[in-house]
This record gives structure tokens, sequence and C-alpha cells, in this order.
């Protein structure tokens, strides 16, 4: 209150900010982006052929990696080049989940300074529109426009900075997942190259065989 009125869209930024916080540190827990031994429980089941739809649908379900590696096993008769396309597709929709909400975070961080200065000079025109009214006999008027200004001031670079600095913590820890998921997506493709690997390789010794049994 002491703030004045423009104190009102600098709460509601810090509620928003709160909340968007709250929900992405439940959200990008790494248990939950990426379960502990995932990755070589579904390069076990790609070598034994242990596949079938509905193990492809829960493991899509259950993380976003999962979704990645899933993608990948969907296509696994395919050439290399086709599952790797796959997983570069769904990567992008998997990391834009990741990020949601972080450009409303960083907003909040960019517009928290410049509501604050908004309110500052609120109090400011206000502080010298009751001089002009009544002349610079009540220090009290002055020191209250002051006040508002360096209130409003304070309470916006209080939101900005916790969010700007979360917003950086956050982008980091998706940059560092995108890491971690590239090497389990790119070991799993490794192995289901290296599976379908020796029939084409057995059908090109064949003829070479024969040949000189032929002669």
């Amino acid at each position: 209150m002491a703030g004045g009125w423009a104190m009102v869209p600098i709460l509601i930024c810090s509620a928003v900010a709160l909340a968007i916080v709250l929900e992405r540190c439940w959200t990008l827990r790494r248990k939950s982006v990426l379960p502990p031994g995932l990755g070589e429980e579904v390069r076990q089941w790609a070598r034994s052929g242990q596949l079938d739809p509905g193990h492809l649908d829960t493991l899509a379900n259950g993380s976003p990696l999962g979704e990645l590696l899933a993608a990948a096993l969907a296509v696994r008769r395919q050439p290399r080049e086709l599952i790797k396309e796959r997983i570069e597709d769904t990567g992008r929709h998997v990391i834009h989940r990741m990020e949601r909400y972080l450009n409303t975070l960083g907003t909040i961080a960019l517009i928290g300074p410049l509501l604050g200065l908004f309110g500052t000079v609120i109090g400011l025109i206000r502080m010298f529109m009751e001089v002009m009214a009544g002349g610079i006999g009540d220090p009290a008027k002055m020191a209250g426009g002051i006040g508002e200004a360096l209130i409003c001031t304070a309470s916006g670079l209080t939101v900005a900075i916790p969010a700007y600095v979360l917003h950086r913590y956050f982008r980091s820890r998706v940059a560092g997942y995108c890491v971690e998921m590239e090497k389990q997506a790119t070991a799993l493709l490794d192995d289901l190259t290296l599976t379908a690997a020796p029939a084409p390789a057995r059908a090109r010794r064949a003829p070479a065989a024969a040949a000189p049994s032929a002669g």
C-alpha cells in the first residue's frame, strides 16, 4: 500500500514467477526427466526383441527420455538416417515442453525493473505536483512521494533479480538434460544399427563364398 497502485502489477508478476518456479522445479526433477538406468534397460529390450506397442506406449508416457527412446524404437527397422531424423524431430518437441513457461519467467525478469521504474516516476510526479500545489512547507508530503518511489524500485528489483537467476538456472538444467538424452539416444541408435547390420553383411559374403566353388 505504501508503494501505491504501481505495486499491483509487480505483485502479480511475483505471484506468476513463484508459480512458474515451483512448477518447473517439480517438472524438471532429474529422476522424472532422466530415470536412472532407463537407457540401459531400453537397450536390453532392443537386443532381446522384447518390444511391443504396449512397451513403447508406457515408455513414451513415462518421461522425456523415454519418449525420445520410444520414438527411435518405433522406426527401429528403418535405415540409420531415418531413425536419427525421427530422434531429432522428437527431441525438438521434448525440449520445447521442458522449456515451457521459461520465456514467461524471462519476461518477468525483464519487466520487473521497468515496473519499479514506472512506480518511481509516478511517485516523483505526485511529489512534485503536491509541491506545486502547496509549496515545500510540508516535508512529509515530499517524504511520502520519495518513499513511494523507492518502494516501487526496490520491489521491482526484488522480483526481477531472482526471476533472472532462476531463468538462467532452468535454461542451464534443460541444456544439461539435452546432452544426457542425446548420449542415451546415440547409444540406442548404435545398438539398433549394429543389430540390423549382420544380415546384409551375410548376404554380401554369400556370393563371394560361392564364387570359388563355381570355378
